[in-house]
């Protein structure tokens, strides 16, 4: 097949790679030409994500894969073109479809008979039937369901492990038309390869759910729940530490028992899907009293935890305060909603100094974010673990000379590494 593949991001690159690993010819299109210049040369554009470089090379080398910023190059005469265009959500749960608009604008235009069309980025419930279907229809003069097929196919990776959750997970497809979705099956099962699931009730693979509207609110529920989840998780934290129960034995107490699966509390939800799918769901249903106050409990984490530090140190004024990761989760360099803007925000209008710290970044790269940044062996008054980086589990009191209190938001520590230092963390008295 000839397959076509829109913004080669950390989900959309390795997604082209994988469709070239089964043989087919891959276009990938991008706006940023030093990313196409990048990929055609066989290079990885963003480190971390396992396999990509080998793979990437390969499939460059055989031919198979190539990138490009014009759609008339990849588009027309396509069996199949996936979209992986980023949308974005406001404070107010509004989706900005700008960036997808100008994608589907573009796409449109080039557009030929007989291509599957699928969009895998997380929508809002119905914006595949009554936004895509005529924003195609009016740009190509084509009629979905005679010339083209449109179906919604949700992406459900992480970054830094796609190759291994492409396999993982059951690829969910839902279409506008049965023969649509029957297309979508026989092209995702053409491309990917899933591992043997015997937990799941039917056998892993390609699963149609009957229309692009259920496998749009899919997507959602799966990560909502997450939301949700770890609201309640942070909610028992609070109020466990004002009793003085350790919440973490509670929790593995309550999930010895089948029916309970209660997540881990912690500093922040970050990253792109968690703290911005609830707001999608949102959008569709505004009176889900549930998801909008398990949003508001997580994104008042940071502060939360900001306040548990002025309560073992006492006044933050003049304090030199270390926040330990500007990733929004360990071994990820993506800082998207990360908790570290929010803790240093907190940090500051308590009247203290944040300096950040990040294995993954340059002190240059911390500095365009807007922090100073933080090296171990620098005096400092305190410290706060806001991402669960691997180098912060060995941490000592030597690494941080002067700190008197040692928050661990992640939980990546104990007590005991912490001898003549004032050491808390979410959950515990």
């Amino acid at each position: 097949m000839k397959i076509a593949v829109i913004a080669l991001g950390k989900i959309g690159l390795p997604l082209a790679v994988q469709f070239a690993s089964k043989g087919h010819e891959v276009v990938g299109v991008d706006v940023n030409a030093k990313v196409v210049e990048l990929v055609n040369a066989g290079t990885e554009p963003f480190p971390g994500e396992d396999q990509l470089a080998q793979k990437l090379s390969e499939s460059v080398s055989a031919g198979r894969l190539r990138a490009t910023t014009d759609y008339a190059d990849a588009v027309p005469g396509a069996d199949a073109v996936v979209l992986v265009v980023p949308l974005f959500v406001d404070a107010e749960a509004k989706p900005d479809f700008g960036w997808m608009d100008e994608a589907t604008a573009e796409l449109a235009k080039h557009l030929t008979p007989g291509t599957l069309v699928s969009y895998e980025t997380t929508l809002p419930v119905g914006t595949t039937r009554s936004r895509w279907k005529p924003a195609l229809e009016a740009g190509s003069g084509l009629t979905e369901g005679k010339d083209f097929h449109l179906v919604f196919s949700p992406e459900r990776v992480l970054t830094g492990r796609v190759f291994a959750d492409l396999r993982k997970y059951p690829k969910l497809v839902g279409g506008l038309s049965a023969e649509g979705a029957a297309q979508a099956v026989t092209f995702y099962e053409a491309v990917l390869d899933f591992d043997e699931r015997p937990d799941l009730k039917r056998a892993n693979g390609v699963w149609d759910l009957g229309s692009a509207e259920a496998s749009e609110l899919a997507k959602l529920a799966e990560t909502t729940y997450r939301d949700v989840n770890i609201g309640l998780a942070n909610q028992f934290a609070r109020f466990a530490a004002t009793v003085g129960i350790d919440i973490y034995q509670v929790i593995e107490a309550s999930n010895s028992q089948p029916y309970s699966h209660i997540h881990q509390p912690g500093i922040a939800v970050g990253g792109h899907c968690i703290p911005v799918y609830p707001r999608l769901y949102l959008w569709n249903d505004p009176e889900a009293t549930v998801v909008r106050a398990a949003r508001a409990a997580n994104a008042g984490m940071p502060d939360y935890t900001v306040g548990l530090l002025e309560g073992a140190y006492g006044d933050l004024s003049g304090a030199r305060v270390a926040v330990l990761g500007a990733a929004y989760r360990g071994g990820v360099k993506e800082t998207a909603f990360s908790g570290v803007f929010d803790a240093v925000k907190a940090i500051t209008e308590r009247g203290g100094t944040a300096l950040v710290n990040d294995p993954l970044y340059s002190d240059e790269e911390l500095a365009r974010l807007g922090f100073e940044p933080y090296h171990f062996g620098e005096p400092v008054d305190a410290a706060v673990v806001q991402a669960d980086h691997a180098d912060y589990r060995s941490l000592g009191p030597a690494d941080l000379p002067g700190a008197k209190v040692f928050i661990d938001g992640r939980r990546v520590s104990s007590a005991d590494k912490w001898d003549g230092v004032t050491y808390r963390v979410i959950g515990k008295a």
